[in-house]
């Protein structure tokens, strides 16, 4: 009983390394380009041994949200025009592939939810990121989720971790693009509801191009001091 205890301990620490890291990571607490070591990590996880920790960080690092440098130490995931655009390239090869091949697979309630959410509430996704971001992060994992293919699944969830990241860089000035994201789902939408599923997936690619371009944008203008590639 003891073993077995002692075990389940073992775990949760090292799940709660995880989560706690990787949630710094992803709020920005530790920056993009930052070098982090293993000792501050203990220290700031309460004493936390090297065990867990480095069970973490080999975990991030295959999420890709920090490199191990030997000798030099962990190195958060960079963030700029490059990183960008590679997130950008993944969900453009995902996204309108889902729609295009698994979008009957979306009920049409289903797109009618998302519809009335859209049209109920622009006022409220105005005044709130939190908001916003949810209602977006709902619409896009719906379609992705679609596929039923946990590879395609992963990997657009690896962007996401980007994609958190660029909206806490990028501050409060992401949500002045609600009116043309709400715009462009409302194109996904009537596509999708009339089951053309070419339209719908030229629709997301135009969508997800200029989000790439706004994503660009508000970098430069919040963060130009990591928005040049390595």
């Amino acid at each position: 009983m003891t073993n077995r205890s002692g075990t389940e301990e073992k775990k949760n620490l090292k799940q709660q390394a995880y989560e706690t890291i990787k949630a710094k990571i992803l709020n920005c607490e530790y920056a993009p380009n930052e070098f982090i070591n293993e000792q501050i990590l203990c220290n700031e996880l309460g004493s936390v041994s090297r065990t867990p920790i480095r069970d973490a960080v080999g975990r991030l690092e295959q999420e890709g949200l920090v490199s191990i440098l030997p000798k030099k130490g962990i190195l958060v995931a960079p963030l700029n025009l490059v990183e960008i655009n590679l997130i950008y390239e993944v969900r453009l090869l995902l996204e309108p592939y889902a729609l295009l091949h698994y979008g009957d697979k979306i009920p049409p309630q289903d797109w009618m939810k998302f519809q009335q959410i859209i049209d109920n509430n622009p006022l409220k996704a105005k005044q709130s990121n939190r908001y916003f971001y949810e209602i977006d992060n709902q619409f896009h994992n719906r379609i992705v989720e679609a596929t039923g293919n946990r590879y395609i699944i992963n990997a657009f969830r690896d962007t996401q971790n980007t994609n958190h990241r660029i909206r806490i860089l990028s501050g409060n000035e992401i949500i002045t693009r609600v009116e043309e994201t709400f715009q462009e789902h409302r194109a996904i939408i009537s596509a999708s509801l009339e089951q053309n599923w070419d339209k719908a997936a030229r629709a997301m690619t135009a969508h997800l191009e200029r989000s790439r371009t706004a994503a660009y944008q508000l970098l430069i203008s919040n963060r130009p001091d990591i928005s040049l590639p390595l």
